[in-house]
C-alpha cells in the first residue's frame, strides 16, 4: 500500500480535498458565533464547564458575537476575500452549542446562511446530548434541499473516566448512539471532534481509538491538541502541577500512530489546533505555532516513512 495520488503528496486524506472533489474548487469556512450557551454553562444534570473552555466558547471571532448572523457572514467573508479571493464558502456555526436552542431559531439561521449565493452549505458544532428530533429534520430537509450540511460532533475521547475529567457530562455509550442516529437518520456529512494529551492516554488507547472510528459511520475527524487557557479550570490544574500539557513530539507521534490506523476513506480536517486568542494561552507555547506544528508533523510521517491508513 502507498500514499494515494490523489492526496496531492500528502500523507493524509485532507479535508480540503474533500470539499474540492464536493464543491469543484477551493472551498473556506465562515465562522460565525450564534449559540449563547450550552449545556455545561447552563448547569443541566448538574454539569459544570469543561475544563479546557474559555468564555469564548470556541469562538473564532469573539468579538463579532454581538453582530447579527448576516452581518456576521458578510465581515469575515470580507477578509477572507482580501487574503484568498474564495468563492466557495460553508458557513460553521461554531461556538458553544448551536444545537442548544430552538430548532425554529437554527433554521431562520440556516435561511440567512444559504441565502448568500457563494455559500454552499453549512457546518454545525454540536455534542452528543443536544439532538432533538427536531434538530435532525431540519438537517435532513437542508440536505433534500441540495445544501451541503456539516456536523461536528464533540466526542473529544471515547474513554470515560476521561470525559468525566473533562466535565463534559456525556458518556461513551451517548457518543456512539449519537453518530448512529445522526447517519441512521440523516444524510448529513458527519465528523467528531477528538482531543489527544488527556490524562492516562496511552498509545494503545490511541490505537483503539481509531480502530473504533473505523468501525462507526464516521466521515470526518479533526484533531486538537489540549492546551490550557486563562480563565478555565485547565489553567487552574496547570498551576496547581495537577496538569502537564503534552510536549510537541509527544503529540505529534501520537497524531501519526492515530491515522496510520485510520481508515484512508475518512478524511481529516488538521493534524493539531492553535490557539487563535495568544494573549489567553497559557501552555504550552507551541500551540501558537499553526504553520510550524503542521510542518513537523508533515516532517514526523515522513521520519517514519508512514500515511494514514497504512495499518488500517
Amino acid at each position: 500500500m502507498s500514499i494515494p495520488e490523489q492526496w496531492q503528496g500528502l500523507p493524509y486524506y485532507a479535508i480540503s480535498l474533500f470539499y474540492r472533489q464536493r464543491f469543484g474548487g477551493k472551498v473556506y469556512k465562515i465562522p460565525v458565533s450564534v449559540a449563547e450557551s450550552c449545556p455545561n454553562r447552563e448547569g443541566i444534570r448538574g454539569m459544570e464547564t469543561c475544563v479546557f473552555c474559555d468564555q469564548w466558547g470556541s469562538a473564532a471571532f469573539p468579538e463579532y458575537r454581538e453582530k447579527e448572523l448576516r452581518s456576521q457572514i458578510e465581515q469575515v467573508q470580507s477578509r477572507l476575500l482580501k487574503r484568498f479571493n474564495g468563492d466557495h464558502y460553508l458557513v460553521y456555526f461554531q461556538a458553544y452549542t448551536t444545537t442548544f436552542s430552538r430548532a425554529s431559531q437554527l433554521r431562520h439561521q440556516f435561511q440567512v446562511a444559504l441565502s448568500f449565493p457563494e455559500v454552499k452549505g453549512v457546518v454545525v458544532g454540536t455534542r452528543p446530548d443536544c439532538l432533538s428530533k427536531a434538530v435532525l429534520e431540519l438537517w435532513k430537509e437542508t440536505c433534500d434541499q441540495g445544501h451541503f450540511v456539516g456536523v461536528e460532533l464533540g466526542v473529544q475521547t471515547f474513554n470515560d473516566l476521561q470525559l468525566k475529567w473533562m466535565r463534559r457530562g456525556h458518556s461513551v455509550k451517548k457518543s456512539i448512539e449519537a453518530i448512529q442516529k445522526i447517519k441512521s437518520e440523516t444524510p448529513v456529512d458527519l465528523g467528531i471532534h477528538l482531543i489527544f494529551g488527556l490524562p492516562g492516554e496511552t498509545t494503545e488507547q490511541i490505537i483503539q481509538t481509531a480502530k473504533l472510528v473505523n468501525r462507526l459511520p464516521i466521515d470526518n475527524v479533526k484533531i486538537h491538541n489540549l492546551y490550557v487557557l486563562e480563565g478555565t479550570a485547565l489553567a487552574q490544574q496547570f498551576q496547581l502541577g495537577k496538569f502537564v500539557p503534552l510536549e510537541r513530539k509527544d503529540y505529534l507521534q501520537r497524531v501519526v500512530c492515530f491515522l496510520e490506523h485510520l481508515n484512508p476513506q475518512i478524511a481529516v480536517h488538521r493534524l493539531a489546533a492553535v490557539a487563535s486568542r495568544h494573549d489567553e494561552l497559557v501552555a504550552p507555547d507551541w500551540a501558537r505555532s499553526k504553520m510550524e506544528n503542521y510542518q513537523m508533523a508533515l516532517d514526523e510521517f515522513a521520519a517514519q516513512g508512514t500515511f494514514q491508513g497504512r495499518l488500517f
